[in-house]
């Protein structure tokens, strides 16, 4: 059972209502930088710049950033709106970083997350979707990590080999 309250922390929405108030020219922009390998492993990733007014836009000067990771989950949310879940985070994270948040940093959305439970990842549907080495790679260290089985663990560094032309016979 969780040792927290949710409603000791703040939205995102309402850091976002506060900051406006205080800078009604507040300019927020996302940017989906989700390669590839992130993909084949079912995940999102979001950066956001937080600029005050439109001349620190045009002269690229965020008063803060923020970056959030999503995995696509087994809810009705995660199945649909994973990327929209991410951007929301990022920018709560963004707006955490300029300064607005109650007495907790983390955003009520985000520990929300905690109360879920973990979906078990389908390592073998990941390493079937991933063809480029970066991917390969991260999928091998999250797998060696979460312990799975050496059988496993080969398959993806046959498929790595094959990408690179080394049989492994010296």
């Amino acid at each position: 059972m969780p040792q927290f309250n949710l409603q000791d922390y703040e939205t995102v929405a309402d850091r976002l209502k506060r900051a406006l108030k205080d800078h009604p020219d507040l300019r927020i922009v996302t940017h989906n930088i989700t390669q590839q390998h992130d993909r084949a492993i079912s995940t999102w990733v979001v950066y956001t710049e937080v600029f005050l007014n439109a001349q620190d836009q045009a002269n690229k000067c965020p008063k803060a950033t923020g970056l959030a990771f999503e995995v696509d989950g087994v809810g009705m949310a995660q199945k649909t709106s994973a990327l929209e879940t991410c951007e929301t985070s990022s920018i709560g994270r963004a707006l955490a970083n300029m300064g607005y948040f109650g007495d907790k940093k983390a955003s009520r959305e985000e520990m929300s997350k905690t109360l879920k439970p973990a979906t078990p990842k389908n390592y073998q549907a990941a390493l079937e979707n991933i063809n480029d080495l970066e991917g390969l790679r991260a999928l091998y260290l999250e797998a060696k990590q979460a312990k799975q089985s050496n059988e496993l663990l080969d398959k993806i560094r046959a498929k790595a080999d094959g990408l690179t032309g080394n049989t492994g016979k010296d």
